[in-house]
């Protein structure tokens, strides 16, 4: 007797489609295996793809260490005996890798990899089908642990190893998401995705070509959706959105007191930054940029003019000038980008010197450098870091601000940190610490404590307006007329096109140094003082203003100069009212004031 339910038997057509159908998978499972077999050989070939390669100490079973050669690859890492092919020692598969930096009491940074369940991470064949290695120390199967020869060399290959580690995963998702049509919703991939199937699906591999961890980014041509739309030479602009607060500076009677004041305007410039984490325009040689901001509280006006005079090494001058409040600021920059696979630093090599006309003070200052993560994959991340200083010889009053990027294992609270002092010779004044990004209090040595800069609301309310000319009265090499183009397609979220129109302004300078025949470059504004080793704007007018004989200081053409009081003539001028008055009939914020007719 059968006790429970009669199975349903199939019938023929349902077998032969269930028949069809495995032969389908089946044929897709071989494709798709020999899909990703191809696409590893080709990274395993091709030389061109290669993330890094140098030198490392690796330690042995026996705890010795080797120095071996290490090529690091999307998705693997080959070991060689030497920096040619012929010595392969073994591939690790980083898929199924952890990556952590490892303590260590000896010279040199430690990172390891291993496999978090202690399974082998070593592949079973070389790149050209070898199945034994050469001969070295035995090596761990489950976990590698590396040195680099310096710290900087240690986080290169943590930044890199990071993005060989994605790079294997990200390319299983965008060939899933070709198929099903379908984008990961995977917070730490999904903004590069979007981008592959939108643009490009060759994007990283692209990429890669192209960067190598170390490398100077001014030579790489990097896509347009990590571009601010805007110039560096406009982005160099916002440390003087609070220039009112030099003007107050150079009223202070004590060094001290003027210190703590350029202190807080130099602050200033850090907090406003872009949504999100973007790179300006590299300018193109010869472009130009000026603006100006309005002082209400002393009816004066701050004049900004910069210049890109080299385009290699990209070296961009500015000078800035208010003389009736009695200060002016000019300098030049070498920007330098380092990538190191999944983050990069970048560099302000330069410094401004600032002058208070009516003491006749210099005030030298540089700059800290930004380090960004998440450049392809996860969170994207701005730190700054690095020592700099604030130096006046005569008064012999120095301020020195660290920069602090977070540790490794630290906390979100360690983010964006900075320490320092103020001190008059030898004496210690204050010590300031605080994080840049919020507040910084100031201690006097008294025990007396106070806030020095917290651009909390009230403060960003306090933000000078900025003038700048209208893009139809702007020459042909103006920073906004020059990129507008690429601008206006980048805010439509119109990448192709952007990168387009960024392909032919960077085809015109190659040509233009074509014609030159690499002859020297005049710039317009600026000159080079072989003695000083110093960009110098030509027209600088550094007198301490004169209440009985000038008027009004203008721009035109890139020169900031002073229009006199007449012996017929003795009317005052108003920057607020003249303003105010070409408001009515102009866009808010796109102009710069013309002379008025009674001059």
């Amino acid at each position: 007797m059968f006790i429970g339910l009669e199975k349903e038997s199939s019938s023929p057509t349902e077998k032969l489609a269930r028949k069809e159908s495995l032969k389908v998978q089946k044929k897709n499972y071989r494709q798709e295996k020999k899909r990703v077999a191809k696409e590893l050989l080709s990274a395993l070939k091709d030389p061109s793809v290669v993330i890094m390669s140098n030198w490392l100490k690796i330690r042995g079973s026996l705890k010795s260490w080797t120095k071996l050669w290490c090529i690091l690859k999307p998705g693997i890492l080959l070991i060689y005996k030497t920096p040619g092919s012929d010595h392969w020692v073994g591939t690790i598969l980083l898929n199924a890798c952890k990556l952590i930096e490892r303590p260590s009491k000896k010279d040199g940074f430690c990172f390891k990899l291993y496999h978090p369940l202690e399974k082998s991470i070593w592949a079973m064949k070389g790149p050209k089908g070898e199945s034994v290695g050469s001969i070295t120390q035995p090596l761990p199967s489950n976990y590698l642990i590396f040195r680099a020869a310096s710290e900087s060399d240690g986080r290169c290959w943590m930044d890199a190893l990071e993005l060989a580690l994605s790079c294997s995963s990200l390319s299983k998702m965008t060939a899933k998401s070709g198929r099903d049509g379908d984008l990961s919703s995977s917070s730490e991939s999904s903004h590069i995705l979007q981008l592959l199937q939108k643009e490009n699906k060759g994007l990283i591999w692209t990429l890669l070509k192209q960067l190598r961890p170390g490398m100077d980014l001014s030579k790489v041509v990097l896509p347009t959706f990590i571009l601010e739309p805007r110039s560096f030479l406009d982005k160099l602009s916002d440390y003087y959105y609070h220039a009112d607060l030099l003007s107050q500076a150079v009223m202070e009677e004590s060094p001290y007191c003027r210190m703590k004041q350029v202190l807080r305007w130099y602050l200033s410039g850090f907090y406003k930054k872009p949504k999100g984490l973007k790179k300006p325009y590299n300018p193109i040689l010869g472009e130009m940029f000026r603006c100006c901001w309005l002082h209400p509280q002393t009816d004066s006006c701050t004049f900004y003019i910069a210049e890109q005079v080299s385009h290699h090494p990209p070296v961009s001058a500015f000078y800035i000038s208010n003389r009736k409040d009695g200060f002016c600021i000019s300098g030049s920059i070498l920007a330098k980008s380092k990538f190191y696979g999944n983050s990069l630093s970048a560099i302000l090599d330069g410094k401004a010197r600032l002058l208070f006309l009516t003491r006749d003070e210099e005030y030298i200052i540089s700059m800290p450098y930004a380090h960004c993560k998440g450049i392809l994959y996860g969170t994207m991340t701005l730190e700054l870091g690095g020592k700099i200083t604030i130096e006046c010889e005569k008064t012999q009053c120095y301020t020195e601000l660290e920069f602090k990027l977070k540790p490794f294992l630290g906390s979100s609270c360690n983010v964006n940190q900075i320490s320092g002092k103020i001190r008059i010779g030898e004496d210690i004044l204050a010590t300031v610490d605080g994080h840049w990004v919020r507040i910084i209090s100031e201690t006097y040595i008294k025990e007396q404590s106070e806030v020095l800069w917290n651009p909390g609301p009230d403060i960003r309310r306090q933000r000078l307006k900025r003038q700048v000319v209208q893009i139809d009265q702007q020459e042909a090499f103006e920073s906004e007329r020059l990129w507008r183009h690429v601008t206006r397609a980048i805010k439509d979220k119109d990448q192709m096109r952007a990168t387009q129109e960024k392909f032919v302004l960077e085809e015109a300078q190659r040509q233009e140094a074509r014609e030159r025949a690499e002859g020297p470059w005049n710039p317009r504004l600026f000159s080079f003082n072989t003695d000083t080793n110093e960009w110098h704007y030509k027209y600088p007018d550094t007198k301490p203003w004169d209440p009985e004989r000038c008027l009004v200081q203008f721009e035109k053409d890139g020169i900031i100069q002073t229009k006199e009081k007449s012996h017929r003539r003795r009317r005052s001028f108003s920057y607020s009212q003249s303003w105010a008055g070409q408001q009515t009939v102009s866009h808010a914020g796109r102009f710069l004031p013309q002379l008025p007719s009674i001059l």
